[in-house]
């Protein structure tokens, strides 16, 4: 039972990116927004999840292949949402703080000779922290971070319910 409960939650997972994918292009089509550096790796991080999610699920593996996935699950979607949360933080920050933040980073990039890189940046940066649709007042990073959120949940329940049954035989072994 533990198994096919965890090979449906993949599959809602997998379905749950697609949705989100799909959302999101569509958006971008119909309202014209314009997709920032950020966007992009949300989003790619959304297919990353979405196809180990999928792969998951039709792979269906023993206790230990679920453990990997959802390891691999869990360190993909806080990749996410660290990049979400610092989108939100663009948005919310004020221009007090962005002009230092955005120093601070074209002298990293400049030490490095990623020159090109910094134009880019500072374009990216400044429509990173536009916010340029919302619903219920709640901006696009803001639902990705929430989406994100959801999508780290999800693999610590594999992770938790084995250790709980590990703890279970532990107990009953002691006895």
């Amino acid at each position: 039972m533990y198994l096919a409960r965890s090979r449906f939650l993949f599959f809602l997972a997998s379905l749950a990116c697609a949705l989100i994918i799909g959302t999101a292009v569509f958006l971008q089509q119909a309202f014209g927004l314009e997709h920032c550096v950020l966007c992009v790796v949300q989003r790619a991080l959304f297919v990353a999840c979405g196809l180990l999610a999928l792969a998951a699920a039709c792979h269906a593996p023993g206790c230990k292949g679920w453990r990997r996935y959802s390891f691999w699950l869990l360190l993909i979607a806080l990749a996410g949402a660290g990049t979400a949360g610092a989108q939100v933080w663009l948005q919310t920050a004020s221009a007090d703080q962005l002009i230092p933040f955005i120093a601070r980073l074209e002298y990293v990039l400049g030490l490095l000779s990623l020159d090109t890189c910094v134009d880019r940046l500072r374009n990216d940066a400044m429509l990173c922290a536009e916010v340029t649709w919302s619903l219920f007042g709640i901006s696009l990073p803001e639902w990705s971070l929430l989406a994100f959120t959801g999508l780290v949940l999800l693999p610590l329940y594999p992770l938790f319910s084995e250790f709980s049954h590990w703890l279970k035989d532990q107990g009953q072994g002691a006895h």
